[in-house]
């Protein structure tokens, strides 16, 4: 069993940034795939970013991000092993919607499919305004 517990977010002009966090608790693994979605109000989900990771000393560490954030997103692992961020810079407006953080454990696969994910955040608001 994994549990995920997000942090940050919040309300922000476009153009600030903001620093969401994802605590992952539970069961370890060596290997690991860890991805952000976003859904805005009447909107499916959609893929933001992923990161995974593999070996005993995380060596090996892989990002992707959607074209629609990319350059200006940035997906992480922060120094504890278990907690990966995503920095999002330049916000526009149409970043609005809760963020979700999803794990699969063992499987470090850099999928935009949300049921390639087993475990999932609570979610978390973000709100730009123009």
């Amino acid at each position: 069993q994994v549990q995920l517990v997000q942090s940050g977010g919040g309300l922000v002009q476009a153009g600030d940034s903001l620093r969401l966090s994802c605590y992952a608790s539970g069961r370890t693994f060596s290997d690991y795939g860890m991805g952000w979605f976003r859904q805005a109000p009447g909107k499916e989900r959609e893929f933001v970013a992923a990161i995974t990771w593999s070996g005993i000393m995380w060596t090996s560490v892989n990002t992707y991000y959607a074209d629609t954030v990319k350059g200006r997103f940035t997906v992480s692992r922060l120094n504890a092993r278990s907690t990966v961020s995503l920095l999002m810079n330049s916000l526009k407006p149409e970043d609005t919607a809760v963020y979700y953080c999803a794990a699969a454990p063992g499987r470090p696969s850099l999928s935009v499919d949300p049921n390639s994910y087993d475990y999932w955040g609570q979610g978390t608001q973000v709100t730009v305004s123009s």
